[in-house]
């Protein structure tokens, strides 16, 4: 028996208080930093509304780094902000000046802007896929199905998982979803199975490799389709905005299936060289998923019903985005989810994460757009150009690539990421004579989902997988730095000929 009598006790820690102190740091710094923009001199060039407009915007994306609250709270408050001090941040002279000109109305306008904006709904649109693949449970029955055929080797489970996220991605824009709800659950059974424990030793016998393969997959296909993950939505309506360009479903898929399915094939066998499970083979977990599988029973009728429907929004998404735009082909699909009974309508209301993201994304869209339309984003594609020039097109498209790729070590958000250095990235790149815009931004919006490989934190499946037990700090900084670096060069030396040769 331990002898407590001459035990000196210490007092608990209060970690709400410190929780609390840090959080009223980081909803000071947001503001802080909006401050000490508003008292910089105007850089010469640039309207003071534009500058002010700017100082705002930078609080917002401190705020969305730090996340003192959740991010569509910030978005909200930012504009808000700007709206109501309109006069000040957001109208030029000459349209206060114009009798005509009203200004709270055009205020509000202008703030509620971001949603009517049909990429914020083809984004809803998706999460309610999601919402179906997840109460129908026919991701987890595709999962469990790939897992019992390849789950006899490590090597070939690594690819089952793989295709899991590659078979689920394309309908839902959230890979924290992806990953949160339905990839990891399923795995995160299978390590025990083999003997391999969290925060063990034993980790490494199989569960620190599928953990691996897992995040890696999700960052791959988080780039291989368009609405795989919710940033490439922002961004697609970012492209429009600032350059005019128009990014489909189908021309985005095809800019980047050569480098998808490449890394696809061969991320697993290169995890299983670089980080080698030292299981190979193991006879129960086909097993497993089999007893999985016969839990679920046949194919239900709204299973039978989602998988008919999201290949219809595939269908119209690739072959038809001429005659019925992407966002209403998906609320034709959730419409016709609702009438069959897939979904009901308290799936709509109560789905937190969907909507969540539909106010956090029409609030940056309209943030965005307010950069261009101060003149800001002029300003800044002048200015920076000017560092651009006597540079070639095809130097100037690799540097900006790489700054804007490394750049994300920086974020804990691949969606501040975006909204803070794609509008000034598109707007160097236009100032660059010669330069072939279609490439350049599907090279730019392509890389989001890649370089969330690079950190623990650098997309939103990350902190699942680096949280499991099985990846180490150590492990996740090495095995993200080499993974990183080979997505990036794959990006340049395949990806980048491909684009050129195809637009």
């Amino acid at each position: 028996m331990t002898d407590i009598s001459n035990t000196t006790v210490t007092p608990p820690v209060n970690k709400a208080a410190g929780g609390k102190k840090h959080r009223m740091l980081f909803m000071f710094l947001p503001v802080l930093v909006a401050v000490l923009l508003l008292l910089t001199p105007v850089p010469n060039g640039l309207q003071p509304y534009a500058w002010h407009f700017f100082a705002i915007f930078m609080g917002v994306i401190v705020g969305l780094i730090f996340e003192p609250l959740p991010g569509a709270v910030i978005g909200l408050t930012g504009v808000v902000i700007i709206a109501l001090f309109g006069q000040w941040v957001l109208f030029s002279p000459a349209e206060l000046a114009d009798p005509k000109f009203k200004m709270a109305a055009q205020s509000f306008k202008w703030a509620v802007s971001g949603f009517g904006n049909s990429t914020v709904w083809l984004i809803f649109g998706a999460f309610m896929f999601a919402a179906g693949y997840d109460k129908t449970q026919f991701g987890r029955r595709l999962a469990l199905i790939l897992v019992k055929y390849l789950g006899r080797r490590s090597l070939t489970l690594g690819y089952a998982i793989a295709f899991a996220d590659l078979l689920l991605a394309p309908f839902t824009p959230s890979n924290t979803a992806r990953s949160g709800g339905t990839i990891y659950p399923i795995i995160a059974n299978l390590p025990p199975l083999y003997g391999s424990k969290p925060n063990d030793p034993s980790a490494r016998k199989i569960g620190s490799y599928l953990m691996w393969v897992a995040i890696s997959a999700a960052c791959i296909t988080s780039s291989m389709f368009l609405s795989a993950l919710a940033p490439n939505l922002l961004a697609l309506a970012l492209v429009k905005s600032i350059v005019g360009i128009d990014i489909s479903w189908g021309t985005w898929f095809i800019a980047f299936l050569p480098l998808g399915v490449l890394l696809l094939l061969a991320m697993p066998l290169l995890a299983y060289w670089l980080y080698p499970p030292e299981v190979k083979i193991n006879d129960e977990v086909p097993r497993w998923a089999s007893r999985e599988l016969e839990k679920l029973g046949k194919l239900s009728r709204n299973e039978i019903l989602l998988m008919l429907f999201v290949c219809s929004a595939l269908a119209m998404w690739i072959f038809a985005a001429n005659f019925i735009e992407p966002a209403l082909a998906a609320l034709l699909v959730v419409t016709l989810m609702l009438w069959t009974g897939v979904l009901n309508w308290n799936d709509i209301t109560s789905n937190k994460p969907a909507w969540n993201t539909f106010v956090w994304f029409a609030t940056l869209v309209a943030l965005a757009d307010g950069l261009s339309r101060t003149g800001f984003i002029g300003w800044l594609g002048q200015a920076g150009g000017s560092l651009m020039v006597g540079i070639s097109p095809g130097v100037a498209t690799i540097v900006l690539l790489v700054a804007f790729y490394l750049l994300h070590y920086l974020f804990a958000s691949t969606t501040a990421h975006t909204t803070a250095l794609l509008p000034a990235m598109l707007t160097i790149g236009a100032t660059i004579p010669g330069m072939n815009m279609q490439v350049f931004c599907l090279l730019m919006v392509t890389s989001l989902g890649i370089m969330g490989i690079i950190t623990p934190y650098g997309t939103g499946p990350s902190p699942i997988y680096y949280g499991s037990g099985y990846l180490p700090t150590a492990d996740y900084w090495r095995l993200g730095t080499i993974f990183g670096a080979i997505f990036l060069v794959a990006l340049l030396v395949i990806g980048y000929p491909w684009m050129m040769m195809m637009f």
